[in-house]
């Protein structure tokens, strides 16, 4: 259980700094980015292998590039859903999940160390 609250705080705090680093990412405060990953975790767990396993044949033909922009329509559809999490659009969703990413992988190694 204290992993899960773990990541669960790790991607809250990784979703306000990409709102500080992404134009048209927005998180209005820090309740609403812990919200936020809530939802992002649902979008992931349930939406997330249907997009892949629709869109396989494209990602595939991509050489797995694809895999970007089924990251970016499920940060987007989380910004939809979940009040004070704002994605402007289809292209700061794309850098989003990108600056997300990495964001989260380095809180991740730091919190790991620690």
């Amino acid at each position: 259980m204290p992993q899960f609250l773990l990541t669960w705080l790790v991607t809250a705090i990784s979703l306000a700094i990409t709102a500080y680093i992404v134009p048209g990412f927005a998180v209005r405060d820090f309740g609403a980015a812990l919200i936020a990953a809530v939802i992002l975790g649902l979008v992931n767990a349930i939406v997330k292998p249907i997009l892949v396993i629709l869109t396989l044949p494209l990602t595939i033909i991509t050489l797995g590039l694809f895999l970007f922009v089924v990251n970016a329509i499920t940060i987007w559809l989380a910004g939809l859903l979940t009040p004070g999490f704002d994605v402007a659009g289809l292209l700061p969703a794309l850098l989003g999940s990108i600056v997300l990413t990495l964001v989260g992988s380095v809180i991740s190694l730091l919190v790991d160390r620690v």
